[in-house]
Parts: structure tokens; C-alpha cells; sequence
């Protein structure tokens, strides 16, 4: 069992009694209706698609690289700017989501995040010059971000079963990383390659549609109400979700960490197909090995749930980040083709658990009513993380070739597994206003 947690004084400081250690029993005892069950596991699995288009759009790049680069005419240096453009529009959803959320609600930025992917992938589709294709790729970063925020602030909020619903989410979204390349390293191969974000379009379309019939547009303490979860205190501040969210240390020190980590798995599946290509000779059909890393990410994110709950949080990720070091020294030091594609699966089955354990923490760590905002801003961090990685990997392997990508993501896993030492250990645990029973 994982050690007792911190106590916290985070929001609200004058109300102590809200504070507790997470081995207490909770205050009051939660107790849904069968009716209310089956519409939580409906609103999870709707949400379960929405993170696994999101797992789609960032997994579908990696394998079209090569043929982009063709193009375009493009070098490694040039179209790392897809990632940097992609990073800017997760600012820019981390920040609309903020300022938003208080002002239009949970349900209808469900219905409007995808809008931008919508446009984005329309243009993407239609093979335009490479400032507008770079353009899209922002586009589609505010979708994802938008999309991602409100999926995993609603999810840690709730009450039944919150860690294993998240690794279900997290799961789905390494579920899209995994289909996608499977789809577009065939998309790669045709004339007519840009048609693959035809299906990212259409995949977009449905899941607007399947979030309005299970959300309606509700808020999300409406939404909850409907799984007979009463409504947490809103904090002193709550229309000033942004400015309390960004005062807290704890929050800068989650998104850097997940800055870090998320760095390193863009970087895994967006430049392991290229060096494969190019130093260890594969062929084309490499796509397939980045198919294989985000294949071990959802494995990771539902066949490691149980050995979660054994040895809890915080001794999860240091022994899977210790595991998935060792493995990258496989893919750099072992020149075998076969060796470094089964290695770079089972580094994605290592890193598969640490996001949705990250997540886990956050939930503990921060007050109801910031949640979102700060899943938001943790999100948009490591999107930019998800940039800046990968583009620092392609600038040097720009300068001084493509082998030299894996050292640096050898040293950003040591980075990270430092930078969880850090990571706040403390919980914080609202009381329920009013005991609401919903029959």
C-alpha cells in the first residue's frame, strides 16, 4: 500500500474542516441508483471517445512525416514546426477553456472544442501549401486541448471508481495513437495522402454529435447531479478559475512534469519511424512501429490498473520510468531493427500508466472547483512539451543526424523521473454541501 498522504491547506483557508488525510473515510457516503451507474459508464464512454479522437490526431501524424517532408521538400528542422503550431493551439484552448468554462459550461464546450478540428481537418484534406497545412495543425491543437481539459476534469470528478475511469480515458486516448498510424502508414503509400485527415474529419463529425446526445449542453454540476453526486463547495473565487489556478505552485510542478513526459512519447511516435528508416533500415512498413508504442501505451493504461492499486501512485511511476529507461538503451545502443521496435513497444507499455497516475495525483492535489482549470492548463503544458521535445529532437537530428534523437530522449527520462520526486503529495478533499440522494 502506498505511504499516507500530505495534509493540505489549499482553498478554502478559513475552512480547515475540509481537509483531511485521504485514509479517513469519506464524509459522506455516496450511494448511486442502478440507473445512475449505467448513465455514468454512457457519459464515460462518450467521453472515452472524445480523448481517443484526440489519441487519433496526435498519433496520425508520425507515419505521414516522410511523406510531408517529400512533398513539401521539407527538412527535419522545418516541419517540426507542425508540432510547435500544434503546441500554440493547446495554449490557446488551455487558456479559452479557463476563461470559458465559468461563462458557457462543461456541455457546450464539448460541442464547440471540436469546431476548430473540424476546420482544420478540412483544409489539412485538401493538401494546401505548407503555411496553411502548419496553420491547421494549430487549429486542431485548440480542439484537443479544449476537448481533453473538459473530458479529464470531468472524469476525476467522479465519486465512483475515479482512477480506474481515468486509466479507461487515458486508455482510449492510446487507443487513437494506436489506430492511427495503422491508418495513415496506408495513407503514406497513395497518391491522394492527405485524404487521410478525411477520416480524421468524419471520426470529428461523429463525436460532436455523440457528446450532444449524452451531455445535452449541461453544466457539469448538472451533468453530476444526474448521477445523484451532490454539489461541491465552489471555493471563495469561483468565477477566477484562471488567476487561482495559475497562484499555485503545486500546478506548475504537475504540467512540468507532464511537460517532460509528454515530450517524450510525441517524440517516441513522431521521429522512431524516421529512424528506423534511416539508421536501423526499415523500410515503410516502420509506420507499424509507432502502431506498436501506442499499442503498449493502452495495454499499459488497463492491464497495469491492478499493479497501480498495489503499490500505489508514487512508486508506479518511479519503477515504470526505471523499466522504460533501461528499454531506451536497447532502441539506442542495439543495432537490430527487430530489437529496437519490440523495445520501443514495451517502452510505450511502461509509459502507458504514468499519465493517468499523474492525473490521479491531480485530482487528490487540487480543489474541486479548479479542477478543470487546472487539468486545462496541465494538458496544455504538456502539449507544449509535446512540441518543444520533439522539435528540439528534430533540430539536432537537423544538425547533426537523426541517430542522435534518442540520447536526448533517454535524457529527458531522467529529467522526468527527478522531476516526480518534486511533484506535490499533499490532498485535498471537499465536503459535500448537502447529502443529495437521487432516486
Amino acid at each position: 500500500m502506498e505511504e499516507p498522504a500530505e495534509i493540505s491547506t489549499v482553498y478554502p483557508p478559513a475552512q480547515p474542516e475540509n481537509i483531511q488525510n485521504e485514509s479517513e473515510p469519506p464524509v459522506s457516503q455516496y450511494q448511486p441508483s442502478q440507473r445512475q451507474i449505467l448513465l455514468g459508464r454512457v457519459q464515460t464512454v462518450a467521453l472515452c471517445w472524445a480523448v481517443f479522437l484526440a489519441g487519433w490526431n496526435d498519433g496520425t501524424l508520425g507515419p505521414l512525416l516522410p511523406r510531408i517532408q517529400q512533398v513539401y521538400h521539407l527538412g527535419y528542422l522545418i516541419v517540426s514546426l507542425l508540432f510547435v503550431f500544434q503546441c500554440l493551439g493547446s495554449i490557446t484552448g488551455a487558456v479559452l477553456t479557463m476563461t470559458l468554462t465559468p461563462k458557457l459550461g462543461f456541455g457546450k464546450l464539448l460541442i464547440l472544442g471540436p469546431v476548430p478540428q473540424v476546420i482544420g481537418y478540412s483544409l489539412q484534406a485538401a493538401a494546401l501549401p505548407f503555411p496553411v497545412f502548419a496553420l491547421s495543425a494549430f487549429l486542431n491543437g485548440i480542439g484537443v486541448s479544449i476537448l481533453d481539459a473538459q473530458a479529464n476534469g470531468y472524469v476525476a470528478s467522479f465519486k465512483r471508481n475515479p482512477e480506474a475511469k481515468m486509466g479507461y480515458v487515458q486508455a482510449a486516448y492510446g487507443a487513437g495513437v494506436f489506430a492511427a498510424p495503422l491508418v495513415s502508414t496506408q495513407f503514406a503509400q497513395l497518391n491522394h495522402w492527405s485524404f487521410q485527415y478525411l477520416v480524421s474529419l468524419a471520426l470529428t463529425l461523429s463525436n460532436i454529435l455523440i457528446l450532444y446526445l449524452v451531455f445535452r449542453g449541461k453544466t457539469q454540476d448538472e451533468c453530476l447531479a444526474q448521477l445523484g453526486q451532490a454539489e461541491t463547495d465552489k471555493g471563495p473565487s469561483a468565477h477566477s478559475h484562471m488567476r487561482q489556478a495559475l497562484t499555485m505552485k503545486s500546478l506548475h510542478l504537475m504540467a512540468l512534469f507532464l511537460f517532460v513526459h509528454v515530450g517524450i512519447g510525441v517524440s517516441i511516435a513522431g521521429w522512431t519511424v524516421s529512424f528506423m528508416m534511416t539508421v536501423r533500415g526499415g523500410g515503410p512498413s516502420s509506420g507499424y512501429i509507432a502502431a506498436g508504442f501506442a499499442g503498449g501505451v493502452t495495454l499499459g493504461r488497463i492491464v497495469l490498473i491492478w499493479v497501480n492499486k498495489k503499490i500505489g501512485e508514487n512508486r508506479g511511476v518511479y519503477v515504470y520510468s526505471f523499466v522504460a529507461i533501461g528499454l531506451q538503451l536497447v532502441v539506442w545502443l542495439v543495432p537490430s531493427l527487430i530489437g529496437g521496435a519490440i523495445a520501443v513497444a514495451f517502452i510505450g507499455l511502461m509509459s502507458g500508466p504514468i499519465y493517468p497516475l499523474a492525473l490521479n495525483r491531480a485530482a487528490k492535489v487540487f480543489p474541486p472547483w479548479l479542477l478543470t482549470a487546472a487539468m486545462s492548463w496541465m494538458a496544455a503544458m504538456a502539449t507544449v512539451g509535446g512540441a518543444v521535445v520533439p522539435f528540439v529532437a528534430g533540430a539536432i537530428s537537423s544538425k547533426a543526424g537523426i541517430k542522435y534523437m534518442q540520447p536526448v530522449i533517454l535524457a529527458m527520462m531522467v529529467i522526468m523521473l527527478f522531476l516526480w520526486i518534486v511533484v506535490p503529495k499533499q490532498t485535498y478533499v471537499a465536503r459535500p454541501r448537502d447529502a443529495t440522494k437521487t432516486a
